[in-house]
């Protein structure tokens, strides 16, 4: 059964020969990149019509509306990680001009044997006029074929560019030129009886073929030559004049023609043109098929989840909601800047018209006043207007790209998580809230966050803000079931044994919260009592040590695998009670060193409480990244530093989505389930 492929979406090969047949609904060039394990661009040229560039590559010589191109993967040179599929618009009169204007591209690829493999249809292009189609790649020994459906406004040039070859513009143009189609000859002119004896039959170039013209510099016409690239020429009278019998040559058509008949007194002078063409070949091009009526662009009918760039279709998806944070922050600076326009306009005309005692009194001030009212509020309404407009448009696509967001990046009501696994790599990203802007409250932007997390995560117990209707008690255990929730999510989207939870409760006042984590067995009792916390951050901090001393070193490969080297994220409860001077030391060494060892903080405290130690935890506190338990504006943005509202992720009340997805990590982490 033939995998019908999304964007992003991946899928093994069974086979190490292939044909990928492409078909669309303008004729296309193809081309084929090869790149290293970083990335880079293998070779001086990419395989391109002509010219193969990549050993076990084969892409066709013209441009076509249907292409077949050969792969042999197991042919290409070992330093060959990924191979890129490119189609591209051929350039000149008659062209589509972009993609948007025909019909997208179909792929088919088909094993030994025409065995169908996978298929993707690139959608949802517009003024683009050449794109990454699909790749193939390696991935743990075997061969894998992603569906990127990338497009370049730019071009080839820019497509190549971005590749990273170094001479992409004359690639590109090399590569158009080699596609081309060739022009058809002119059909032979038809000699009388009245030429003279020297007459030159055209050559190859247009021009006079006359007897001296070597007899190579015809190409031969055969039948079918067409589809190899190959001219086909009409046939050619011999290169000597017609009443010159004697030198006469058979036409170059691939069949020998019948010996010259001698001269004889009897033989009639013919009064008629002779005719040197073949009898069963056209000295003309055959009439151009009827052209076909142009497609409708074929154009979503509303905002599509993962159209945004990126190579896979998580990082589309990633960067499309950072797209959506800055479209919305924008939008509502526009809109502020715009209200307060309004207002500082409509007080400056006050202020001048009560700078003039004679107008500050009568129907005529009165009429002023309400005159620059009526301005303000009429320029707060067009702003209005253009805000819910881009807010429309903002929510529109924030309806198709909720459902779809992995799991890492889903809220917990997502039904993502009902068929969730554990994966087989580390994710793009994981969210950590949702944020939200007093002009929008019901549009929401999801808080995403870059995996390994840079910086550690400081849930604060101690907020009180407007969010914290409750007590400063049930905030706290608000605080520890967030940090439960996170340290699930984290556990849940990395890979079996990749990723492991430790807890430091010196009070033991966390047991109720930690029982999810506890029961399911994806981590041990916490830690108590002062001995428990030097213990447990004695042996972290030689950890970081023993890896940071490694990658420094340049010997991170001699790191042995499996826990030793595994993701840690270290939960601290109440934090600083139980903690003495070395411990408080070990812990802001691990907030500053652990990141980029692989060993993360995750504090539960309330800042309040540590103030006993001064300003000597303010770069501690700086270095963490503050969450709250309940909704509040403490997050800024750096473009227009507006205060946005973050509200923590939730599990839904009297839902078991927790405890169902923890059961699965500890089953994952002990049967080695790891199939995505």
């Amino acid at each position: 059964m033939t995998a019908e492929l999304a964007r992003g979406q991946n899928h093994p090969l069974s086979a190490t020969r292939l044909e990928i047949r492409v078909a669309g609904g303008h004729p296309l060039l193809a081309c084929a990149l090869g790149t290293d394990e970083r990335g880079t661009a293998v070779g001086d040229s990419p395989a391109r019509p002509g010219a193969p560039g990549l050993p076990g590559v084969q892409v066709p010589r013209q441009a076509a509306a249907v292409l077949r191109c050969a792969f042999d993967l197991d042919a290409l040179p070992d330093t060959v990680h990924r191979v890129a599929l490119v189609l591209a618009l051929p350039e000149g009169p008659g062209a589509p001009g972009r993609f948007g204007a025909t019909a997208g591209p179909h792929l088919a690829l088909a094993g030994p044997g025409g065995t169908a493999l996978a298929a993707f249809t690139v959608t949802g292009l517009d003024t683009e006029t050449a794109l990454i189609a699909v790749e193939l790649y390696r991935r743990r020994g075997a061969w894998k074929v992603r569906a990127v459906g990338q497009g370049y406004a730019g071009g080839l040039a820019r497509l190549l560019a971005d590749e990273g070859h170094p001479r992409a513009r004359e690639a590109a143009a090399e590569i158009q030129r080699a596609a081309a189609p060739t022009a058809p000859r002119a059909a032979p002119a038809r000699l009388g009886t009245g030429s003279s004896a020297g007459a030159a039959a055209p050559g190859p170039a247009g021009g006079p073929a006359g007897p001296g013209t070597p007899a190579d510099a015809v190409p031969p016409a055969a039948s079918g030559s067409r589809d190899r690239g190959d001219t086909v020429d009409a046939a050619r009278p011999p290169t000597g004049g017609p009443g010159d019998t004697a030198g006469a040559a058979a036409p170059r058509t691939g069949t020998p023609a019948p010996p010259p008949l001698a001269p004889s007194a009897a033989a009639p002078v013919p009064s008629a043109p002779i005719d040197y063409a073949h009898p069963g070949r056209r000295s003309t091009p055959p009439p151009s098929p009827p052209a076909a009526p142009s497609a409708a662009p074929v154009r979503p009918s509303g905002p599509v989840a993962g159209d945004a760039t990126g190579w896979s279709l998580e990082e589309r998806l990633y960067n499309q909601v950072w797209g959506m944070f800055e479209d919305l922050a924008r939008s509502v600076a526009a809109y502020r800047g715009a209200v307060d326009f309004a207002e500082s306009r409509m007080d400056r005309e006050l202020d001048d018209l009560l700078a003039d005692p004679r107008a500050r009194v009568g129907g005529a001030a009165d009429a002023a006043r309400e005159a620059a009212r009526d301005k303000c509020e009429r320029l707060t309404a067009e702003a209005r207007a253009v805000l819910d407009r881009d807010l429309a448009q903002l929510a529109a696509e924030s309806d198709v790209v909720e459902p779809a967001l992995p799991p890492s990046c889903a809220r917990w009501d997502n039904p993502v998580w009902h068929a969730h696994r554990a994966p087989r790599e580390r994710p793009l990203a994981v969210r950590l809230g949702d944020l939200t802007l007093p002009e929008a409250p019901g549009l929401v932007i999801p808080f995403l966050v870059r995996l390994p997390l840079e910086r550690g995560l400081w849930v604060d117990s101690g907020h009180t803000g407007p969010g914290a209707v409750s007590g400063p008690d049930r905030v706290k255990r608000l605080a520890l079931d967030t940090a439960v929730a996170h340290a699930a999510r984290l556990l849940a989207v990395h890979p079996p044994g990749a990723f492991s939870v430790q807890v430091v409760d010196p009070a033991g006042t966390a047991a109720a919260a930690l029982a999810p984590l506890v029961s399911a067995g994806v981590t041990a009792l916490p830690a108590t009592g002062a001995q428990g916390v030097a213990g447990t951050l004695a042996r972290l901090t030689e950890r970081v040590d023993l890896i940071t001393m490694a990658l420094r070193g340049g010997a991170a490969d001699a790191l042995p695998p499996g826990p030793a080297t595994a993701g840690q994220l270290l939960i601290v409860n109440d934090f600083p009670h139980g903690f003495d001077d070395r411990s408080v030391t070990r812990l802001r060494y691990l907030a500053d060193e652990g990141p980029a060892a692989g060993v993360h903080l995750l504090m539960v405290a309330d800042r309040e409480d540590a103030a006993a130690y001064g300003p000597e935890l303010d770069r501690l506190w700086r270095s963490l990244l503050r969450i709250t338990p309940v909704p509040d504006d403490h997050l800024a943005d750096p473009w227009v530093r507006h205060a946005w509202t973050y509200g923590p992720l939730t599990v839904p009340p009297g839902s078991a989505v927790l405890e169902q997805v923890l059961d699965r990590v500890m089953t994952a982490g002990y049967t080695g389930d790891d199939e995505a």
